[in-house]
C-alpha cells in the first residue's frame, strides 16, 4: 500500500499522468538505451579502429545527459501539471538530439554530411530547453503538490 504522500505526487496509476509526461519519460528511456547501444557499437566499428573521434564522444555524452533531461521533464510535467514551458523543454531536447547527436553520428559513421550546418542549432535547442525547463519549474504547480504532503 502506498503512502498518502507518494500517491499525492506520483499518483497511484500511470494512466493519470499527462500524455506529454509519458511521452518524455518513454523518449528519455529510449534515448538512454540507444546511447548505450551506440556507444558499444561504435567501439567495434571498423571506421573507428583508430579511436572514436572527439565529436562522436561528445555526441554520446550529450545524448546521455539529455536523456536524463527528458526523464526529468516527464517527471516535472507530472508533479507540476501541464505546462507549455515544460512541454517546450521536452520537445526542444528531442530536437537537440536529432540536430546534434544523431547528426554527428550520421556524419562520422555513415559519411553523410548534408546537414552539418544544423549541429549548432541542436546545441541551441538544448540551451533553450533548459531555460524553458527552468521557467516551467518556476511557474509550475509544484508548490500546491508539496503543500498536500504536509
Amino acid at each position: 500500500m502506498s503512502s498518502p504522500s507518494s500517491a499525492n505526487i506520483f499518483g497511484s496509476s500511470f494512466e493519470v499522468w499527462p500524455h506529454s509526461a509519458r511521452w518524455f519519460l518513454a523518449l528519455g528511456a529510449i534515448s538512454a538505451c540507444t546511447s548505450v547501444v551506440f556507444s558499444a557499437a561504435f567501439a567495434h566499428l571498423p571506421v573507428f579502429a583508430g579511436g572514436m573521434p572527439p565529436a562522436v564522444q561528445t555526441a554520446l555524452s550529450q545524448q546521455q545527459f539529455h536523456s536524463l533531461g527528458l526523464l526529468l521533464t516527464g517527471l516535472a510535467l507530472r508533479v507540476c501539471g501541464r505546462s507549455r514551458w515544460l512541454q517546450t523543454a521536452g520537445w526542444l531536447m528531442v530536437l537537440g538530439l536529432f540536430l546534434f547527436s544523431f547528426n554527428l553520428y550520421a556524419r562520422h559513421v555513415l559519411g553523410w554530411d548534408a546537414l552539418r550546418a544544423l549541429v549548432p542549432w541542436g546545441g541551441a535547442s538544448w540551451i533553450l530547453a533548459w531555460l524553458s525547463l527552468a521557467v516551467g519549474l518556476a511557474q509550475g504547480g509544484w508548490k500546491n503538490q508539496l503543500e498536500g504532503l504536509s
